[in-house]
């Protein structure tokens, strides 16, 4: 009996009778012959059918058998000469043609046939460098010596601010979805030093933006025994450069990703200055963001800047400020491409600290406050939006175009 052989291998057995299966990707009925497109998870495949003979719909599932033979013209080199077709599953007409180019449809389209419109390669490839990125993430870290953890989703008090968070029922009790897995990835450094988590957080942020979305990917660090903040933004630039190279490879034309040796750091005072914006302002808006990638880029030949030192103000209570001047944080930004990618910085280590912070709000964190209490190392991390790094990637308008099924204001299904 023939084995299966996927498109990518049929250089391998040329002269061979081979199975091969998949989606029928597109079909074409000439005179003397019909030719169909066959799609697998490897990439695509002719397959020489003689005229005459039925032949089964775009989308359906197909299992092909044929002898493989070298045709510089066919996809690859390569194509099968019919011997036998079997209908796996028939196929309705799918929404959109997925043997284009690119897919002819709207955001909205796109998004609600996201089913089929995943399907197209193009789209695949968005989808397949995400998981190439996830891999470099977690290879980079495994490399340094962090150990992977996964933290509890449905949490009792809310991470970063009360009017941002999903609250639920948990068995009568008030309960939230985490908006991120700050807390418990600190604690963790009291026991692995090193740890990382990738995983969903969910914000009930009511933005209804290009950016923004209700659930996202988070690719989060943390590390103990730092110094400041420039020790997590070292490993941050080494995980970010891995990333990188990892989806690109897989991305047909995607734009090299500009990362010097050294990235430009800096100041938030500065950085307010380079943009003309006025020195007051509490935070950098989207338009300074796009500046300071401009001037990034002019200046350093980097797609990426790191902003460090914004106010204490701004920055949720376990930041560490800035030694010299407690106005100021040991935290960062990185910017790619004119956009926030990344936060991070130096936190909060020692228990005092903490209740001079937190105030009458102390009691309501025990249990977090409680490795402090047991001491714990200077440390630091970062957090990383998966589907905001791949738009940014890939020139992405919306980062719904690099989310699989985006929750936003408005979208719950499919």
């Amino acid at each position: 009996m023939s084995y299966r052989v996927m498109s990518g291998e049929l250089e391998k057995h040329v002269g061979a009778s081979i199975r091969l299966c998949g989606w029928v990707h597109r079909r074409r009925e000439l005179a003397r012959v019909t030719f169909l497109v066959v799609r697998d998870r490897a990439g695509l495949a002719q397959v020489v059918v003689p005229p005459g003979l039925p032949v089964p719909g775009e989308e359906s599932v197909v299992e092909v058998t044929g002898t493989v033979v070298a045709n510089d013209v066919a996809p690859g080199g390569f194509e099968v000469a019919y011997e036998a077709i079997e209908v796996l599953s028939e196929a309705e007409p799918p929404p959109v043609e997925l043997f284009r180019p690119a897919v002819d449809a709207g955001l909205p389209a796109l998004l609600d046939h996201a089913a089929v419109t995943l399907r197209h390669p193009a789209r695949r490839a968005v989808f397949a460098a995400s998981a190439a990125a996830v891999k470099a993430f977690r290879v980079t870290l495994d490399g340094l010596g962090f150990t992977e953890i996964q933290t509890p989703k449905i949490v009792g008090t809310a991470t970063e601010s009360g009017a941002n968070v999903f609250a639920l029922d948990y068995f009568g009790r008030r309960a939230y979805l985490a908006q991120s897995p700050q807390f418990y990835k600190q604690t963790m450094v009291g026991v692995f030093e090193r740890v990382y988590e990738v995983g969903p957080v969910f914000r009930a942020e009511p933005h209804d933006t290009s950016r923004h979305l209700a659930t996202y990917t988070s690719l989060d660090a943390e590390l103990g025994f730092v110094r400041d903040h420039r020790d997590v933004m070292a490993v941050l630039t080494r995980v970010v450069r891995a990333m990188s190279a990892a989806a690109t490879a897989g991305l047909p034309g995607a734009e090299p990703v500009r990362m010097p040796d050294e990235v430009p750091v800096v100041h938030f005072a500065e950085a307010l200055r380079l943009v003309g914006a006025d020195p007051a302002e509490p935070d950098l808006a989207p338009e300074h963001e796009r500046a300071l990638g401009a001037w990034a880029l002019a200046e350093h030949g980097s797609d990426f800047v790191y902003v460090e030192g914004y106010p204490m103000a701004k920055r949720p209570f376990y930041t560490h400020p800035q030694p010299s001047d407690p106005r100021w944080s040991n935290s960062f930004d990185l910017l790619f491409r004119g956009m926030e990618l990344v936060t991070g910085g130096q936190r909060r280590h020692r228990y005092a600290d903490y209740v001079e912070a937190l105030g009458p709000q102390a009691e309501g964190l025990s249990g977090y406050l409680a490795a402090f209490r047991h001491g714990m190392p200077p440390h630091g991390g970062f957090a990383i939006g998966l589907e905001r790094f791949l738009a940014r990637l890939t020139g992405a308008a919306n980062v719904r175009e690099t989310t699989l099924f985006p929750r936003d204001l408005h979208r719950l299904a499919p």
